[in-house]
């Protein structure tokens, strides 16, 4: 319990940071990360102790080289908390999502589709489940494909219907990240480039995510294997239209409260996330709690115990890797700003397409090093000339990075996407990033590339 009320008050004194710029509460919120860390060591695999390490050593790194360290520090710690904020208030929601009759019901909806309308209903359905669920949308959609081709007694179309089922839930993740208010990729981005923001951002960003989408149902359609038999007699569907209503309204009430509540109060979306969310999660609770045959209070206040004792403290791996992340990209790309100025290298003077370009694909080529987008883009994005200098609005560069993220999800055999379709699929990771998702990769680098830079003209 004392694991998960440590990250509680993470939480609350972090988004009490972002909405009041207190510092005290700042400082409350790191040193409970910090307890938070230190707690977690002895019970991580290495590859997360190799993160700690990176960030300690960049850290004493500060110290030892930069007057200013106590700001380069303090910049990394508030990083480190806002990340660690957001992911516990969206795990606020995914708890009783995760255990939602109504949300169980939508997701077998859509994987019973006929064989005609599968990937669009799936892609569809990952993209949208991924909104509250995160990674928890494949598990879910995943596990229904699972059952389904289990039932598939042919193992060619079994094989098929895997591959097929699979991809399209990935790629409906991937499509989230373009744009989603809820998403690491335009929280992080929109956090570091100077004068964005989701609301000026979300209208280019759906467009790139609408490309995107196509291009895979595209592919799925155009490369659709043949069987080696007969055509295997279609399932039974399962629910009806009137399944996909709760999840619709949901997302309703998330995304317009987020939106209206950013456009009225100028605050940045991360810190109105960090509460809203939070709020729709425990109003949710409490539909389920004291609605139908529920137990009332008890068991809302059960859930809420669950969520505290057993679910936060289960992040554990998951969480020390962003917080890590957040820091390391924070304080080392501050770190490494004055050494890309002493050699010389002017960014601004770098063509605009070519320049574009570079950002987008610079996230998938970090990806494939193992390196976490948001690593990557903290570390490489306050590098970047402002939007000002270039000419063109922040909402444009937001996009090139939130575009290269997702395909970074798509391709990188380190992302957890990747490796989640992997297991599911009893392949590669490496396999499902080349393989499956090669093709649809360089198609849509290209096509999204040339948008970019229709775009910049369009827009300077």
């Amino acid at each position: 319990m004392f694991i998960g009320c440590l990250l509680i008050l993470a939480t609350a004194f972090a988004a009490l940071y972002e909405w009041t710029g207190f510092e005290s509460a700042a400082l409350i919120a790191g040193g409970s990360v910090l307890i938070y860390l230190a707690l977690s060591l002895p019970k991580l695999a290495w590859t997360r102790l190799a993160f700690v390490a990176i960030g300690a050593t960049l850290a004493i790194v500060a110290i030892m080289l930069r007057g200013d360290w106590p700001a380069v520090l303090a910049r990394g710690v508030v990083q480190a908390n806002f990340i660690c904020a957001f992911f516990v208030a969206l795990a606020t929601l995914r708890i009783p999502a995760a255990h939602s009759p109504a949300i169980h019901r939508c997701g077998r909806y859509l994987a019973s589709r006929p064989p005609g309308k599968r990937y669009l209903a799936l892609t569809t359905g990952g993209h949208l489940f991924s909104l509250i669920l995160n990674y928890g949308a494949i598990q879910l959609l995943g596990a229904m494909v699972e059952r389904m081709v289990s039932e598939e007694t042919d193992p060619h179309v079994a094989a098929i219907r895997s591959r097929r089922m699979l991809v399209a839930i990935q790629r409906g993740f991937c499509a989230s990240i373009f744009w989603s208010p809820l998403a690491f990729s335009m929280v992080i981005t929109t956090g570091i480039i100077p004068g964005a923001s989701w609301a000026a951002a979300v209208p280019l960003a759906i467009f790139h995510m609408a490309i995107f989408t196509t291009i895979g149902w595209a592919h799925d359609t155009l490369i659709k294997p043949k069987l080696n038999g007969p055509r295997p007699p279609a399932r039974t569907a399962e629910g009806g239209v009137a399944d996909l209503l709760p999840l619709l309204m949901l997302l309703l009430i998330i995304f317009g409260g987020v939106g209206l509540i950013e456009v009225l109060t100028g605050l940045r979306m991360a810190a109105i996330v960090m509460v809203f969310v939070p709020a729709v999660a425990l109003g949710w609770l409490a539909i389920e709690a004291f609605g139908g045959s529920g137990a009332g209070s008890s068991e809302m206040r059960d859930e809420i115990n669950n969520l505290i004792v057993r679910d936060l403290p289960a992040y554990r791996s998951e969480l020390v890797l962003l917080i890590m992340a957040g820091f390391i990209g924070a304080v080392g790309g501050v770190l490494a700003k004055p050494w890309i100025a002493a050699m010389g290298i002017d960014l601004s003077a770098v063509p605009l397409p070519i320049l574009l370009f570079a950002i987008m694909l610079f996230v998938p080529l970090a990806g494939q090093l193992g390196m976490n987008p948001i690593l990557s883009v903290a570390l490489f994005a306050p590098l970047l000339p402002a939007p000002e200098q270039l000419g063109i609005p922040p909402a444009l560069m937001v996009l090139a990075i939130v575009s290269g993220w997702a395909l970074t999800g798509l391709t990188s055999p380190f992302t957890a996407t990747t490796m989640l379709i992997a297991k599911m699929g009893h392949i590669t990771a490496a396999r499902v990033g080349t393989s499956w998702n090669g093709m649809v990769f360089l198609i849509a680098l290209a096509v999204l590339t040339l948008s970019l830079v229709i775009l910049s003209f369009l827009l300077r």
